[in-house]
């Protein structure tokens, strides 16, 4: 295996406090989080090799989150430090079927702070893959530094993945954050979306047609992630829906992130997505599917993410 950084992300980092049981007041557990880090998690539980861009607090969170880079097997190198501000936190209410809502303390945040000249481009320029998503375009500097990145990764010829996500109360102004999220569309290679995303981002209700406008910006493979019912999926020349594995449904926050990581691992391993055929997409798409399905039994996001081994099991076990 190649020793270089095989996917490179690039965005934010940060604390989730998800809730914890407890015999009185509320209580939240600490957790390592943001898209970006989470898709890193599970690329590498899978085998594969990591490494972050991005920025944290000179604080005891910053100080733990690269731990859990490191613990991770995740390259921190392209991790920075400030003191303009503090770690980025984020608030998690989850409601009785998992689905879950966020309070970010970011105003600013330690990941908004990140500056082109703070980025490492030697991870760019040696990875495979380059990921990014529109929370790091919210504000400046973090929003000039990812398109940079973006650019730099599309000029060499790297394969680009994107996960729009959607957090409405990132952006002060909800129409420019869509057209900032439909922006990045033209750069992916490989374009994750949630139903609630794909519908933000088309109009369509009908996930063929949603794939099919959100493919005509430039992605070459388009998984739109349905929560419990799977997902559908556009690449390799074919589309279909592939459906959802029936877990105890815990705790959905990385689960998204977990599909991606693993749809990419698999991307990669069957050598990219010029070598996929009909056959392998949905075979990823089931591999994703069972991924995120275990994530989401699970509470926390990069702790919960599965190895190859239960992914396997898992998918082997419903056919």
């Amino acid at each position: 295996m190649k020793s270089y950084a095989q996917l490179v992300a690039i965005g934010e980092l940060l604390i989730d406090f998800t809730p914890a049981e407890s015999s009185g007041n509320p209580m939240f557990e600490q957790n390592p989080g943001g898209a970006p880090a989470n898709v890193l998690a599970a690329f590498t539980k899978l085998g594969g090799k990591a490494a972050m861009i991005g920025m944290v607090g000179e604080d005891l969170f910053g100080r733990y989150l690269r731990g859990v880079l490191q613990n991770a097997g995740i390259d921190d190198r392209g991790l920075k430090n400030t003191a303009e501000a503090e770690t980025t936190l984020a608030f998690v209410s989850i409601a009785p079927d998992g689905d879950r809502d966020f309070a970010f303390y970011r105003r600013p945040g330690a990941d908004t702070r990140l500056r082109w000249e703070d980025v490492d481009t030697s991870l760019i320029k040696e990875c495979d893959m380059l990921a990014f998503g529109s929370l790091s375009q919210t504000t400046e500097p973090s929003k000039t530094a990812t398109l940079q990145a973006v650019h730099m990764a599309r000029k060499l010829g790297k394969t680009i993945a994107y996960d729009p996500n959607w957090r409405p109360s990132l952006w002060q102004d909800r129409e420019a954050g869509i057209e900032t999220m439909r922006a990045g569309l033209s750069f992916a290679d490989i374009l994750k979306v949630s139903d609630e995303e794909a519908l933000l981002l088309t109009g369509e209700r009908d996930w063929s047609a949603a794939a099919e406008r959100l493919a005509a910006y430039g992605p070459r493979a388009v998984f739109i992630t349905l929560g419990a019912e799977g997902c559908f999926y556009r690449l390799a020349g074919v589309e279909g829906l592939a459906p959802g594995y029936p877990v105890n449904c815990v705790d959905t926050t990385g689960a998204g992130d977990a599909f991606f990581g693993a749809a990419l691992a698999e991307i990669h391993q069957l050598g990219g997505l010029g070598a996929l055929n009909a056959s392998d997409a949905s075979r990823i798409a089931r591999f994703a599917n069972a991924a995120g399905a275990i994530c989401a039994s699970r509470r926390g996001a990069i702790p919960a993410m599965p190895d190859r081994s239960e992914i396997e099991k898992l998918v082997q076990e419903a056919e």
